[in-house]
């Protein structure tokens, strides 16, 4: 598929893990696998976005949705790095190709960096480091 490609992203609040990805176009179905993607991967019965109708529709009744930009915050800095670190691998510049297969592998690599390797300045640990996935970061 070619042409607009976003990339959705659920992360643990705690320890900043990204649970799940999806690249596609904006739609409720985007949303929906995304959802099912996340599945399995966490208990968590609620969900912060930022406003997005698609998630009203999706979202059982079932999930506490917290809606804000401001509860979202940690999400958005780490979609930021991950969609910086994917322009940066994928073509050298903070862009995306307009071929989604090659946008999806390289997210997931970017993921995988960030989950196991990438240590946050601060923290000094990885995000499964802080979910208690890893004793220290891959090599």
């Amino acid at each position: 598929m070619v042409g607009d490609c976003w990339i959705g992203m659920t992360q643990a609040t705690g320890s900043g893990l990204i649970l799940a990805t999806r690249v596609g176009k904006h739609t409720d179905e985007f949303i929906d696998q995304l959802v099912v993607n996340t599945e399995g991967k966490t208990n968590c019965v609620e969900w912060r976005t930022d406003g997005w109708g698609g998630y009203e529709r999706v979202l059982g009744s079932e999930v506490n949705h917290i809606i804000g930009k401001d509860q979202t915050q940690q999400l958005e800095r780490t979609n930021g790095i991950v969609r910086q670190q994917t322009g940066r691998w994928h073509r050298r510049q903070n862009k995306f190709a307009k071929a989604w297969e090659q946008t999806e592998a390289t997210v997931r690599l970017v993921v995988n960096y960030f989950n196991w390797i990438w240590v946050h300045s601060r923290k000094k640990t990885t995000a499964a480091m802080r979910e208690g996935l890893a004793i220290a970061p891959w090599s």
